[in-house]
């Protein structure tokens, strides 16, 4: 946010300070009696405004602008600004959308599509179009798509396509733009809440004096929105997808419209999107929790399973839930006439019987195991994306958004069978938590304890990412077509990638708690005999 762009009012009647911050449609007031003001208040409004100077006074050409202070009547005055909001943002997200679609369009037309449609990392046997196109032959011919082991998408996706077959390229490159909208939508709405929240806790003195300089300022907040939406639309990730026309773009959309009506505060479009979300694969299913206790905090009601309240509003959301599931199921069976498509869809995510190399965690393991043994490590892999929901739920209870993420970040990892499309989305919300690494260098006990679960690694674990990536390819055809290697080679590859994707987000959720302990306690940590402390996270 710049000068332009920012609107300060200063009311010196009835002994107030008032400060409002506009980034457009909504601007956020913050109001301070002088006479009850303490330090930490002063301070907090020293920083915002050298924080907005500090980013006009960057921009060339501009240096150390004369500030336009226009008096308005009872002692207040506006600091006015120049740009548009529909200039500074709307115009970058169309020519993002324009240049990320352009992308596509140019790839779809090169000899590179054939190859990255065949590619493991990238499609799976459930999303693969390939598979699909054989389920529309089968539909066409009066066959049931699921009579043989070809075809394991949801119905409604084959019928979907039974009318847009001829327009893959187009639906698929439509989908990427509506998620990357919805997502710079919900991200913006949630960066607007952020503000107000930390507003209203700098009026009731909730932070400590000394940790004000971790409170976020408008200027970082500004641009995360289109951030946010070019991490997804220029991920590698995302472009491969799109190109092979995996349907995984069609599960991201469906996710990314449920993440923006669960923050928009809709609670039966959140219900309906999670539902279809659901509907596709299984896994969105715990995702149910944090979008439940956002919706609580929207809507007023306490989380506390001793009132009323709370298990009136689980009911509503479930009911909703469950029964736009019903519904859709019930649909796909006046569709087909059957319910072959049950075990072919659910019953093969969950039994795993397709071992083709993936990036996941279950191909290798189930090609060397024993038969009889099958059943159990079966329910240990897959148990491995609902058991954390609980003790995530219960750390993260009030902040929901934050569990959001982790969930999707674990059903991406522990997922049967996962592509680089799944690590894409929550790769997407990496911006939003980009204050976590700011954070890092004021926590200066951290530094000098040398403690772990620090945001320090992520460059190291983003090189390994990309090291990884590459490496796919070179292993497969060292397995597949040189025959110099073999599968131990792939799989090893594929333990790094899904260790580094672990490492990422765990120091994400260390540096996330670390950041919310130093916002109650404070950012020097004293014992009571008044020596340095040392946090540790265990």
């Amino acid at each position: 946010m710049s000068v332009e762009s920012t609107a300060m009012a200063f009311s010196t009647i009835t002994g107030s300070v008032s400060l409002v911050l506009s980034d457009a449609p909504v601007a956020i007031l913050y109001h301070f009696p002088v006479n009850q003001a303490h330090d930490g208040v002063l301070r907090t409004l020293d920083f915002i405004c050298d924080t907005v100077d500090t980013s006009s006074a960057s921009k060339p050409g501009k240096g150390k602008r004369k500030s336009s202070l226009k008096s308005h009547g009872n002692h207040s005055y506006f600091l006015s600004g120049g740009e548009s909001f529909l200039v500074k943002m709307v115009a970058p997200l169309s020519l993002l959308l324009i240049v990320a679609v352009t992308i596509r369009a140019a790839l779809y037309r090169s000899s590179l599509a054939e190859l990255i449609a065949e590619r493991v990392e990238v499609v799976s046997p459930i999303t693969a179009w390939k598979r699909v196109i054989e389920g529309l032959a089968l539909l066409d011919l009066g066959v049931s798509p699921y009579s043989g082991d070809v075809f394991h998408e949801t119905p409604l996706i084959i019928y979907l396509f039974h009318f847009l077959v001829d327009y893959a390229e187009i639906t698929f490159m439509l989908a990427d733009v509506i998620t990357a909208v919805a997502l710079y939508m919900a991200v913006k709405d949630f960066n607007k809440q952020v503000f107000r929240k930390q507003k209203f806790s700098v009026e009731a003195e909730r932070y400590p004096a000394d940790c004000l300089e971790l409170i976020r300022s408008p200027t970082e907040m500004f641009y995360i929105p289109l951030k946010v939406a070019m991490f997804y639309l220029l991920n590698p990730f995302t472009i491969l997808s799109c190109v092979a026309k995996s349907t995984c773009g069609l599960n991201n959309a469906v996710l990314s419209l449920f993440i923006l009506t669960t923050i928009k505060g809709n609670v039966l479009l959140s219900a309906i999107f999670l539902c279809l979300a659901t509907y596709q694969s299984i896994y969105p299913l715990t995702l149910c929790a944090p979008a439940m206790l956002y919706l609580m905090q929207h809507q007023y009601v306490p989380v506390n399973p001793r009132r009323a309240a709370f298990w009136w509003f689980l009911v509503q959301y479930l009911f909703m839930y469950l029964g736009s599931l019903f519904v859709i199921v019930c649909l796909s069976f006046f569709l087909l006439g059957s319910w072959d498509f049950l075990p072919s869809v659910y019953g093969f995510i969950l039994s795993v019987p397709d071992l083709t190399p993936n990036i996941g965690l279950f191909w290798y393991f189930f090609a060397e195991m024993f038969e009889h043994f099958r059943l159990f490590f079966l329910c240990v892999f897959q148990i491995n994306v609902f058991f954390y929901t609980v003790p995530l739920c219960i750390k993260l209870k009030d902040q929901p958004v934050f569990l959001m993420f982790m969930q999707l970040a674990v059903i991406s990892i522990f997922k049967s069978y996962p592509t680089v499309g799944d690590t894409a989305l929550y790769l997407a919300f990496l911006p939003v938590w980009s204050h976590l690494h700011r954070c890092e260098c004021l926590l200066h006990t951290w530094v000098r304890s040398g403690s772990t679960g620090s945001t320090g690694n992520i460059f190291l674990v983003s090189c390994v990412l990309l090291a990884c990536s590459a490496l796919f390819p070179v292993l497969w055809h060292l397995w597949i077509y040189a025959g110099s290697a073999n599968s131990n080679f792939y799989y090893a590859i594929t333990l790094l990638f899904n260790v580094a994707q672990i490492l990422l987000v765990s120091d994400y959720f260390y540096a996330f708690l670390r950041r919310e302990h130093h916002l109650t306690a404070g950012l020097y940590l004293k014992k009571k005999d008044g020596s340095e402390a040392t946090l540790v996270l265990k």
